[in-house]
Order: C-alpha cells, then structure tokens, then sequence
C-alpha cells in the first residue's frame, strides 16, 4: 500500500506561476516550484523550488530547497538546501546539507542542524522524506 501511495502523490507539485502574487501562509504536503512572487510563511512537507524569477519574502520550512531566484527571509531545511547559480538568498538558514554554485549570493548566517534539531525549531510535526 505505501508504493501505491508514494505513486500517487509523484505528480503533485502545487506551482505559483510567473506575474503571480501571493501573500500570505502556504502549507502544503507536497512539492512546490514558485516563479512568482510570495510574501508570508511557506511550510511543506516536500521539496521547494524557487524559480529564476521568483521574489520571496517569506519564512520557509522545508524537507528540502532549490534556490534559483531571490529569497529574504528564515529558511529552516530538513535536509538539503541547494543554492544555485544566479540565486540570492538574504537570511539565516538551519539546515542538515548545504550546497552553493558558484554565482550565487548568500548573505546571512548558517548553522548546521540534525533532524531532532529541526523538528524542534520549525515547530511542526517532522517533515517525511518518504524514506520510512
């Protein structure tokens, strides 16, 4: 039952579209690509992406990130945060993995958590990596 289950949630990604604005808290269990604009709180329990024309002011929990836009704001990462090239991100980060590209900017601090860590500080339940 849980192969069926990991299946049926393969394709769904919530997106936020290019010229689209959004203000306010976004919780979503599964994956999300924003290209957008989103100011407020993003909490998901599966990848985000943030695309290369996203702006995002915002807190963000997260299993995991990939950052090609712009971000000012927390992020606080289960597991991999990945930084590439062209992306900016000003904020502090709490994360387990860390990667950054060469041609990105990172203006903040970083400190490097565990999961009990995490779970702790994001004041959620703990994120599944659908790994159990």
């Amino acid at each position: 039952m849980k192969a069926e289950q990991t299946s049926a949630n393969i394709n769904m990604v919530s997106r936020v579209a290019a010229d689209t604005t959004i203000r306010g808290e976004i919780i979503s269990p599964n994956d999300i690509r924003i290209d957008g604009t989103f100011e407020g709180k993003l909490n998901c329990s599966g990848r985000v992406v943030i695309g290369e024309s996203a702006t995002i002011n915002a807190e963000i929990v997260c299993a995991n990130i990939d950052v090609w836009g712009n971000i000012v704001g927390d992020i606080f990462v289960k597991d991999t945060f990945s930084l590439k090239e062209g992306g900016v991100v000003t904020g502090n980060i709490q994360v387990r993995r860390l990667h950054i590209e060469l041609g990105s900017s990172f203006n903040g601090n970083c400190r490097m958590i565990t999961e009990e860590e995490f779970a702790a500080l994001s004041d959620v339940s703990p994120v599944s990596d659908g790994q159990d």
